[in-house]
């Protein structure tokens, strides 16, 4: 067994009807630049109602059909959110508890070290038993013209959702190697959570190339929306790509 092995995203994910929404984080293989991508799917026709939306440097989520919502509470959010040198991405809501939480403490004169593992204490997995939905989230950190990044799953501790077991994975970047996180093993009822530790993928030099790759493995029935971002380390400035299932 190689515990090295590092396959390609769309290695990872080919085949596999749904993973729920993943979280990439990594290095370019050419050390120049962070990557993150985040993508959602969905079965129910409340999931599936969702698009993503640019605004400024974030990243929101809307229904595509206002009229179809049944529950927004769990669909609506910012995936991405921009606090200084800092790129947040999750799966929920607890973007921007992180984001205020890194506020406040760079507010208080802290250095905001901990504040993602600060604010992912008052969160919890998603109430929506059986399946219990995990929380995953990342944190791109920028410093010096290279970075770090930080990736968390908070996830039911029982079938019963009794209590909430939280993971945190600390990475120093190495070039051409990412880790993704996901919130299922596959498909199920109730579904399976995601096991173990982040999953070694490559990241290649080409965002069209990691962002085709991204898109076209993932189940064509289910998956929704996509978000790729590449930040250059020297300048801070970034190149993205993004698509939408549904059209306006």
């Amino acid at each position: 067994m190689n515990i090295y092995e590092t396959m390609s995203m769309g290695s990872r994910i080919h085949g596999n009807e749904y993973v729920g929404r993943g979280i990439v984080i990594g290095k370019t293989a050419d050390g120049t630049k962070a990557a993150i991508a985040y993508f959602i799917m969905g079965r129910s026709e409340n999931s599936r109602n969702r698009i993503f939306s640019k605004e400024g440097d974030n990243v929101t989520i809307y229904p595509f059909d206002e009229s179809k919502v049944s529950d927004p509470s769990l669909i609506i959010y910012n995936p991405v959110m921009v606090q200084g040198n800092s790129t947040i991405v999750t799966n929920g809501d607890q973007t921007s508890t992180i984001y205020e939480k890194l506020g406040s403490e760079k507010a208080a004169g802290k250095c905001g070290c901990y504040a993602f593992e600060k604010a992912l204490k008052t969160r919890e997995f998603e109430p929506d038993g059986p399946n219990w939905t995990p929380r995953i989230s990342g944190i791109v950190d920028l410093k010096d013209g290279d970075f770090t990044y930080k990736m968390s799953i908070l996830k039911s501790a029982d079938a019963e959702g009794t209590a909430c077991n939280r993971f945190t994975f600390d990475y120093s970047p190495l070039p051409g190697l990412g880790h993704f996180i996901h919130t299922y093993v596959c498909d199920g009822n109730p579904i399976p959570t995601f096991q173990g530790e982040p999953e070694r993928v490559t990241i290649p030099d080409d965002i069209d190339k990691f962002y085709d790759d991204i898109w076209n493995n993932l189940n064509a029935n289910n998956r929704i929306s996509l978000y790729v971002r590449y930040i250059d380390l020297e300048t801070g400035k970034y190149d993205d790509r993004m698509i939408n299932k549904n059209k306006r």
